[in-house]
């Protein structure tokens, strides 16, 4: 008998399958109308997120980047200033701080949901931070009320990056729906994920939206008035048409990837040396990475033991942001953030989609087993 096919991190195909004929039926819909960049699609596909965050306005865009960029512009970052942010995440959310001309100031994280701390970011605050951006890590939601506190408390927007979270909420509301504003990304491996690169920023502003939506054609409201510098950063009608398609099952998606985290849970619970996410009492997390710590400096072996067993993990993320090259030599390369440097020392995302079946994930809990005891 041959060995079964590796176990990969995340199975796209298994979750674009399942919705085969809709996105079928949303390509040709497209092709027929000839329209391919904005248009009727694009405006559906704005409204109809937007209702399911409670916002009032949103805006697409051609990533969550862009999402970022134009939502940090619209909220009046700009050269000189400070923005307050996680270094444990995608160097996308720091980029845009720079690509605006701001500072990133990087505040630690605490170190059981590996969201911000918001006591830290209170503590980084400055005379020149200008905004605060805070990041719903692998689907567990930030404490809304407590960052919408700080914010008000120093007269300061919060942008929620939401890149990983879209569904996700706490007491105080949902994940994308609570900051001045909010970027989301619709990158494939995303739990709303597109056939390509896609974005958007969500407010309930109507002058944030109006400039986010001059920003992303070149920074103008009329053709050919262009009144600021913008970006090429429109969404395109296919996108929009597949992830309308999408939406639909996003829920129950998130429904999907909680049993499989409550099952990975269970299995892990008594496992030494594995330290499994909180269990989110309060917060609705949904689970966009089902991450681990791994103890004792054994990350690295566990993960290679797994690789070779046919499993395998991912890791997000290995180098915090302020050790980066590209901050070499600056004021952020001095940041103090321990339990950021413990973190990117000790997690292991293990593979995790909403139609993982049983026996798949009895071969990773199987294969974690014995790489944790070897």
């Amino acid at each position: 008998m041959s060995d079964p096919a590796p176990i990969p991190p995340l199975d796209l195909k298994a979750e674009t399958d399942a919705v085969s004929d809709e996105l079928r039926d949303a390509f040709e819909r497209v092709l027929a109308s000839g329209q391919f960049v904005l248009g009727p699609e694009v405006e559906g596909f704005e409204r109809e997120l937007a209702e399911s965050l409670g916002r009032r306005y949103a805006v697409g865009l051609s990533s969550g980047t862009d999402a970022l960029v134009i939502g940090l512009r619209a909220l009046g970052v700009t050269c000189g200033d400070e923005v307050v942010t996680s270094a444990f995440t995608f160097f996308a959310t720091a980029e845009a701080i720079s690509m605006v001309g701001a500072t990133p100031v990087f505040a630690d994280i605490d170190p059981a949901t590996f969201n911000l701390d918001p006591e830290d970011v209170a503590a980084k605050i400055t005379p020149r931070t200008r905004a605060l951006l805070p990041v719903h890590l692998f689907g567990h939601p930030l404490p809304a009320d407590r960052f919408r506190a700080i914010g008000e408390q120093h007269g300061l927007p919060v942008l929620e990056d939401t890149a990983q979270a879209l569904g996700a909420a706490d007491a105080g509301g949902r994940a994308g729906g609570w900051g001045e504003a909010a970027a989301l990304s619709f990158f494939p491996t995303k739990n709303l994920g597109a056939l390509g690169d896609a974005g958007m920023l969500v407010t309930d502003d109507p002058r944030i939206a109006e400039a986010a939506r001059m920003l992303r054609v070149h920074g103008s409201k009329d053709k050919y008035h262009n009144e600021r510098l913008g970006y090429n950063a429109r969404l395109d009608a296919l996108q929009a048409a597949l992830l309308r398609a999408r939406l639909p099952h996003l829920a129950d998606d998130n429904e999907r990837r909680r049993a499989v985290a409550a099952r990975y849970d269970d299995a892990l619970a008594s496992l030494p040396g594995v330290t499994p996410p909180p269990a989110a009492s309060e917060a609705r997390h949904v689970y966009h990475q089902y991450t681990v710590r791994i103890a004792g400096q054994r990350r690295d072996a566990v993960a290679d033991a797994m690789r070779a067993a046919g499993v395998n993990t991912a890791c997000y993320y290995p180098t915090p942001i302020h050790r980066l090259p590209v901050y070499a030599g600056t004021a952020a390369a001095n940041a103090d953030l321990p339990e950021t440097e413990r973190a990117a020392g000790e997690v292991l995302s293990l593979p995790i989609w909403p139609r993982m079946d049983p026996a798949t994930q009895d071969r990773v809990i199987a294969a974690l087993a014995r790489a944790v005891a070897g």
